[in-house]
């Protein structure tokens, strides 16, 4: 009844929860596929970005290295760069099994061969090599991600709605996350490494056989895309092009530095040379990239603005695209300028203040996520079997709840409040984690004083597991409810007309500055020890609850206008 009064109303039906999700992701052809793609996204963000660091601090590579390995992670940043080519570019030979199957069966192909090549390296003889399997997994995985939301979007319909796609897309990636975290973890506790890695390349290698099988869109007709900069009024071609090519050569620049040094950092040193200091490079070039890959896309969208007031600058008549090379270029445009030149359109100089917030308002957890296997393997040392249950199980139910409080908080106190809560609990979790890595003197005290002592060991459990599930508790409930803030906070800020394209671009820049930053910070653990280091970056809250205040008071004073 409830499903028929929707379709009544016009109303997009309930998304399903729980396991209601696998239920509907059954129901269909379409909604199957969703589930396996679903899954097939999240596997290698969890086994490339997160697991692959606990056999790399098992086998003993440095913690500034694993930073600098880290950086892999920024395909996922920098993604919207390279997804006008997934959107148009058809794969030869291969185009014919589908437009979004032929690109995603290709990079299922890709991580595959990445994954067994993992799996035949050493990463303590060879870590270069290793490092090489690694990117190609993690470029690949990316590239998979924009196929896979573009197919989401186009089969979505009556039969298997949006939201429903959505919902069951989220219950594979976070069952992923489980297979490529807690389970990797217990099978890396009966058999080696490599052993673990070549079981994941064999659920990747059933995945395309659901690919094949997966029911795909035509292409649109070529005239039917961009419409609106080939009218009058839009920036002549010739312009676009120069402001295009601007942004462009700062990205390569940024990205070109990012892996000339990687490469330098995870080469084999030559006898009596030291290895670069990754701080070093993050001071001399971590601001200038910064400027290269946020400020100046900015200032070429707020440029366009005040080029397209001058007549000579924009089509006085219909210019339609007649060529493959303009229509990429208005396909890159589109993604990398028009959106930038809206939002800096619409909030003027306060979109500096909005940059400003999204740069660093998960910064805390982004700057360490990467050394938490190595902090509780190899230094707490905690059991595999151990932090498996206690970091991917337990921890997703604390970010469930953490989520479920953030939006409850919205409900209840407002957007904002919300936010700055969200801004300054994170950071506060890393004074547990300072406590954590000096024998957790402070928590156990906590801990007895609330009889948790007693309530683990019901649950045979003892009081060392018991710490270890506190601080996880309380760092996955904050960063559920600030990533819940974050959410809502950016899709208020966007416009509908380029909801997605601005929704990926700002929330690419979440994690940019943590990332970049993962290198120095393992640089300064391994130099300065654990409990300093997570005390020194707590100090992060007082950038972004600056940043939040600000943002609150310009939001403030427009709603006045």
């Amino acid at each position: 009844m409830a499903t028929t009064a929707s379709a009544a109303s016009g109303e997009p039906p309930p998304r399903p929860k729980g396991f209601a999700v696998l239920r509907a992701a059954l129901s269909s052809r379409k909604t199957a596929t969703m589930l396996a793609f679903g899954f097939s996204s999240g596997l290698p963000f969890a086994l490339l970005v997160g697991t692959l660091t606990a056999w790399l601090g098992e086998v003993g590579v440095k913690l500034a290295a694993i930073g600098v390995f880290s950086w892999i992670g920024l395909a996922y940043s920098f993604k919207f760069l390279w997804s006008p080519l997934v959107d148009r570019v058809r794969l030869p030979g291969i185009e014919r099994i589908g437009r979004r199957k032929s690109w995603i069966a290709l990079c299922q192909l890709l991580i595959l061969t990445a994954l067994i090549g993992l799996a035949l390296t050493d990463p303590a003889a060879d870590i270069g090599r290793f490092v090489s399997f690694a990117f190609l997994g993690a470029l690949a995985s990316a590239t998979q991600d924009i196929a896979i939301d573009g197919w989401r979007i186009d089969v979505a319909g009556e039969d298997a709605s949006i939201e429903l796609l959505s919902a069951v897309n989220q219950f594979g990636y976070r069952t992923a996350s489980i297979v490529g975290g807690a389970i990797a973890l217990v099978l890396a506790s009966r058999m080696s490494w490599p052993g673990v890695f070549a079981v994941m390349a064999a659920v990747v290698a059933l995945l395309i056989g659901a690919t094949l099988a997966a029911p795909d869109t035509p292409r649109p007709e070529e005239g039917q895309l961009y419409g609106a900069l080939s009218e009058p009024g839009a920036l002549q071609p010739r312009t676009r092009a120069i402001c295009l090519a601007v942004v462009g050569a700062s990205w390569l620049w940024a990205i070109a530095t990012i892996v000339h040094f990687a490469l330098s950092m995870l080469a084999t040193p030559v006898p009596g040379t030291p290895r670069p200091s990754v701080a070093d490079f993050t001071k001399a070039y971590g601001p200038w990239i910064l400027v290269a890959t946020v400020f100046v896309p900015l200032a070429i969208a707020a440029l366009t603005n005040t080029l397209k007031r001058n007549p000579a600058r924009v089509l006085a008549h219909p210019a339609p695209v007649r060529s493959a090379v303009r229509a990429l270029g208005d396909h890159l445009y589109s993604a990398l300028v028009d959106p930038l030149a809206e939002l800096a359109g619409r909030l003027g100089w306060g979109v500096l203040i909005a940059i400003g917030f999204i740069l660093t308002y998960a910064i805390c957890y982004n700057i360490w996520a990467s050394f938490a296997y190595p902090f509780y393997l190899e230094y707490l040392h905690y059991t595999k079997d151990e932090v498996a249950f206690a970091s991917k199980v337990f921890g997703i139910v604390m970010t469930m709840l953490g989520i479920s409080l953030g939006g409850y908080l919205f409900v209840r106190i407002g957007r904002f409040p919300t936010v700055l809560i969200g801004a300054i609990l994170p950071p506060l979790g890393n004074f547990l984690y300072a406590d954590l890595a000096e024998g957790g003197h402070r928590i156990d005290a906590f801990a007895q004083a609330l009889r948790l002592d007693v309530l683990g060991a019901w649950f045979g459990t003892d009081l060392r597991i018991v710490r270890l599930l506190i601080a996880i508790c309380y760092e996955n409930i904050s960063t559920g409810l600030a990533l819940t803030a974050f959410v809502a906070y950016v899709s208020s800020i966007v416009a509908k007309r380029y909801g997605a394209i601005q929704y990926a671009l700002l929330s690419s820049l979440l994690s940019l500055v943590g990332t970049l930053g993962r290198g120095a910070v393992g640089e300064a653990f391994d130099t300065y020890g654990y409990a300093p280091v997570f005390r020194w970056t707590a100090a992060t809250a007082l950038v972004s609850v600056f940043f939040v205040a600000l943002e609150w008071i310009r939001v403030s004073r427009a709603a006045r206008r």
